[in-house]
């Protein structure tokens, strides 16, 4: 990058006040007006006194730092939408009182007026008979915390003067005003900033511990802090000297390294960049500009090399430190806090010299709002490197930060005695929080019977032979008729010479023939590959070809053996029954080629999971199972198998009635079903239908469960249960049960014999709270793909956590470990599409759609290059817009919203993603009537932004609009229309078609 322009010589010329505000100044003023700040915008600190303090001389020396530095008694007054320094209506003056916490809170917390001033506040608070504080509140319209070391120092030595009867020892006072100049640094520099912010975009977006989303805005805050050791300090120092950085430097780059780690790929940090020149070193005022400053790391990259990149871009940063980052013609919106996470870094003086007392400045916790999520403080004193971590705890926990405590330090450790290590390689986690989130992932280890399926079933009809098997429509069969009907086929196959290690296809119509053919295949020692008759042919033809299958079963077979009455045929050769290693079944799913792909499961997988399900469900005799998934679906698995294990009964349902919420409801009514499962979009179906069944345990899962869903559901069912897990992993492998009052939906924990991690792309854990990839281990995992070992290769993995030998499987599913150890789901990793140079998640759309009054369901999807966003419910389109822009940014509210009567589904009762239509073309949305607005609005427009002409549709803030030209253009309108247009209406309504029809709605006379 070039170097930086001179910065212009400024003559000085007398001027009487009203002076226009600075930029930094500017800022600050428009984020006091664009909300209601509270304390964010305070600088507190604290002087602590032991000793003797004359008060009579502290008071005079508050006023004569006040005089010298006549900005802390400023006020701002607004001038056609510009803020102009002007004097306030009273100078701070010093307050004296008995401590007490209730008093410092109400003074760290009082706001200050910005139009009347004074911006300041000092309290001398009386702790003991020798011990005093001095508390000193300013508004960062007129202080910044560079400002705290120059106040005390000026205050310690117009102290000394006065208790000594001499004159002040103080370099003098550049009579340089804060804005004198400004401008033409800000012009001069100008290109040079447009140059570097097109090279060096940021993302507002981060990836924090337990971060779900940055709430921007004044929030109270808490913090947490802490001291570096002094060894490990010391080593830091030694670090930065021999890679010839400075300590600045190497925390900063600390602190992107950890971010990098959290999964952050362009770490990104606010930080207050000094804007005084030389003249104005020693003024007290706000001279800031706060800066996203974002990294590019890489994962093999080591730290040594790392913080000098850091080295470079921060002094790229520097050579464009004058010009707001809305002054850059970038589309960037003016706000609160640009980005989630601010870094700030001040090299503490020595103590300050009050005779008779000695001083100690305490500027570390009692700042109680914040504006970012995060605020790093980093003081690096004579006495050490104190930190403070200040965030919302709105957005994160305190336990979210002690982790990131724990993770710094644990960097840092690092970084001191090995710098050459790459970032990938920097520890996070100690043993302990590993240890620990190993023993979160891990379900309960049981010894599982050396039994299969058929054998269990067998025992079940010989307690309960008379008890009522299955039920379809209006036929039904009993234990006894099922095992003797699933016997004859099983002889026949056996007669075939079909056992171990074959392959027979099942295809058949959901009734009690299909569960007496899949019985009879696993009776048989064989294993069985489910085909949905309605599928299509092709792939019912791929499937069978695929799978070698000996054999394909059929209605009329199946007919024919159910209805036999006679007995097994005994001179059948007999097979060896099966073990648990053995085959049981063989699933097809979709393949990402567009090839479906063969999951192998063994009978020991099968029967750990209806185990775990019987002891997760309390299943027992006299349960009655709704059945009606798919058998070409795993959700069928347990559907089919668990009710006959246990002693319950099947209700199966036709293919018709399980398109029919109505017809579904009422066959589960006239069975007194006890327990249904159904995916998410099934349970949406029934609800629609006026579900309501009291009794009844709901289990869904095959999609995430939404919280909107979940709340409409749970009040209809007496329990329930969200389930997770892939076809590979044998249907299910977590579990959560949705209380009455649960705020949040997971997918819990692992069952039992089951281990799941979560880990970055180095097979590495991750903290609590941080996304990453869902990886299962245990005894539910299959045996793997059918002849598809190369499939094998990229899912099945060896897993590094378990014995010698043992796998994982690679999910391809994000999620999220919270405090409780639960799992929460995020969405696919192919889920996250990228628009327009934005990632976006279209799961978190669907997600806010969801939480709108009245959408019962909703989809996100690209359309022909437009993000769209579906929904069934009777929202307006218009509401959902402005539902989703106030809490989503910009780039993820849908282009266009579409109404649906229902969402497409697959067979298998899924979200059907590839069939949700294309939008409509854009039309002009009805609107009020703003006729005789939009012409006043265009012509003020063009006024403040100083261009001859501009479209209706055109963005404000791509425009080159900033939070000046808000209240600017704002100013005009009351003055012209009479209409007081708020502020945050620019970011809902960004162009004049937009702000024409507020002002006509505000004032429909216009």
């Amino acid at each position: 990058m070039p170097d930086a322009p001179a910065r212009p010589h400024v003559s000085i010329q007398s001027r009487p006040d009203p002076r226009p505000a600075s930029a930094a100044q500017s800022a600050v003023w428009f984020n006091e007006l664009l909300e209601d700040c509270g304390a964010a915008h305070h600088l507190p600190f604290a002087v602590h006194f032991h000793g003797d303090v004359d008060v009579a001389a502290l008071d005079r020396a508050c006023d004569a730092v006040l005089s010298r530095h006549q900005g802390l008694s400023g006020a701002f007054e607004d001038r056609a939408g510009a803020p102009f320094l002007v004097p306030a209506s009273a100078r701070p003056r010093l307050m004296v009182e008995d401590e007490s916490s209730q008093a410092t809170q109400r003074h760290l917390l009082a706001p200050f007026d910005p139009a009347r001033g004074p911006l300041g506040r000092l309290v001398l608070q009386r702790i003991g008979p020798r011990e005093h504080r001095l508390l000193v509140v300013f508004h960062q319209l007129v202080f910044d915390r560079r400002s705290v070391e120059l106040f005390v120092a000026h205050l310690a030595a117009f102290y000394r003067a006065e208790v000594e009867d001499r004159k002040p020892e103080l370099p003098a006072l550049s009579m340089v005003e804060q804005a004198d100049g400004e401008e033409e640094r800000i012009a001069a520099a100008l290109p040079l900033a447009q140059r570097y912010w097109t090279e060096n975009p940021f993302d507002d977006e981060l990836v924090l511990p337990g971060l779900d989303r940055t709430a921007w805005g004044a929030r109270p805050g808490e913090s947490i802090e802490f001291r570096v050791p002094a060894e490990l300090r010391k080593q830091l120092t030694d670090v930065a000297d021999r890679i010839s950085v400075s300590p600045y430097e190497l925390l900063v780059a600390s602190v992107h390294a950890v971010l990098f780690r959290y999964g952050n790929a362009a770490p990104v940090t606010a930080l207050d960049i000094d804007t005084r020149t030389p003249d104005q070193h020693e003024r007290i005022g706000a001279h800031v500009n706060e800066l996203p400053f974002s990294s590019s790391p890489h994962g093999d990259m080591p730290f040594s090399d790392f913080v000098r990149l850091i080295r470079s871009g921060l002094r790229e940063l520097h050579r464009v430190r004058d010009v707001p980052l809305g002054r850059i013609n970038a589309g960037v919106k003016p706000g609160l806090a640009l980005v989630p996470v601010h870094l700030t870094y001040h090299r503490g003086a020595t103590a300050p010299h009050f005779p008779g007392a000695e001083a100690t400045v305490d500027r570390r916790s009692l700042e109680r709002t914040v504006r970012h999520t995060l605020h790093i403080a980093l003081l690096d004193g004579p006495d050490g490197l104190d930190a403070v971590l200040q965030y919302s705890p709105e957005s994160v926990t305190r336990r979210n930060i002690q982790s990131m405590r724990r993770h710094w330090l644990s960097v840092l450790t690092h970084i001191a005695s090995a710098p050459g290590t790459a970032l990938a390689e920097l520890p996070l986690l100690g043993r302990e929080e590993s240890d620990s989130l190993l023993v979160d992932g891990s379900g309960t280890a049981v010894d599982l019977p050396r039994q299969t399926v058929p054998q269990l079933f067998a025992e079940q009809a010989a307690r309960t032979p008379d008890a009522v098997a299955v039920i379809h429509a209006d036929r039904q069969l009993t234990y006894a008729q099922l095992d003797a009907a699933a016997e004859r086929l099983a002889g026949r196959l056996r007669g075939r010479g079909i056992g171990s290690g074959a392959l027979v296809a099942v295809r058949a119509s959901r009734t009690e023939r299909l569960l007496v053919g899949l019985l009879g295949v696993l009776k048989a020692g064989a294993a069985y590959v489910p085909l949905d008759p309605e599928y299509p042919a092709e792939r019912l033809d791929f499937i069978t070809g695929d799978s070698c299958a000996v054999l394909e079963l059929g209605d009329a077979e199946l007919s024919a053996v159910t209805e036999d009455t006679g007995e097994p045929d005994e001179t059948a050769t007999a097979s060896p029954a099966a073990v648990p290693s053995d085959l049981a079944y063989v699933i097809y799913t979709s393949g990402s080629t567009g090839r479906p792909k063969g999951v192998q499961i063994e009978h020991g997988s099968l029967v750990n999971l209806l185990l775990a399900m019987r002891d997760l469900l309390d299943a027992r005799p006299g349960h009655r199972w709704l059945a009606s998934a798919s058998a070409a679906f795993d959700m069928s698995v347990p559907e089919l198998y668990l009710a006959l294990v246990t002693g319950g009964t099947i209700v199966m349902a036709s293919e018709t009635q399980t398109r029919e919420g109505a017809a579904l409801r009422e066959l589960i009514a006239r069975h007194e079903v006890t327990h249904m499962q159904a995916t998410p979009t099934g349970w949406s179906m029934l609800l629609d239908a006026d579900f309501n069944a009291p009794g009844i345990t709901a289990i869904t899962g095959g999609e995430a469960l939404t919280l909107t869903l979940a709340q409409r559901l749970r009040p209809k069912v007496d329990r329930l249960v969200n389930l997770y897990g892939p076809t590979e992993t044998t249907v299910w492998s977590m579990a959560d049960e949705i209380g009455p009052e649960a705020d949040q939906v997971t997918i819990g924990h692992p069952l039992a014999n089951t281990r799941v991690y979560v880990l970055d792309e180095r097979l590495t854990p991750v903290p609590r709270g941080i996304p990453g990839g869902l990886y299962i281990a245990g005894a539910g995992l299959a045996r793997g793909y059918l002849r598809r070992p190369e499939l094998d290769q990229e899912r099945f993995l060896p897993d590094p956590f378990g014995a010698p030998g043992s796998r994982m499987y690679r999910t391809g599913d994000q999620v999220r470990r919270r405090d409780d150890g639960r799992l929460e789901f995020l969405g696919r990793v192919d889920d996250q599409i990228k628009l327009r140079g934005y990632r976006i998640e279209l799961g978190e759309i669907e997600s806010r759609l969801l939480a709108v009054p009245g959408v019962n369901q909703a989809a996100a999807a690209v359309r022909d290059g437009r993000l769209a966003g579906y929904f069934v419910g009777g929202v307006d389109a218009g509401d959902l817009r402005r539902a989703l822009a106030a809490s989503l940014p910009a780039y993820m509210v849908p282009e266009a919203f579409v109404a649906l009567d229902a969402l497409p589904a697959t067979p298998n009762g899924k979200l059907d993603r590839s069939a949700l239509p294309s939008p409509p073309e854009a039309v002009a949305l009805p609107s009020a009537d703003s006729g005789n607005a939009l012409a006043t609005v265009r012509q003020i427009w063009c006024e403040v932004l100083r261009i001859p002409e501009l479209g209706d549709t055109e963005d404000l803030f791509d425009l080159g609009g900033h939070s000046i030209t808000m209240t600017q253009i704002s100013a005009r309108i009351l003055d012209r229309l009479g209409v007081e247009v708020p502020l945050h209406a620019y970011f809902d309504a960004p162009t004049v078609e937009g702000m024409a029809a507020v002002v006509a709605d505000l004032h429909p006379q216009i």
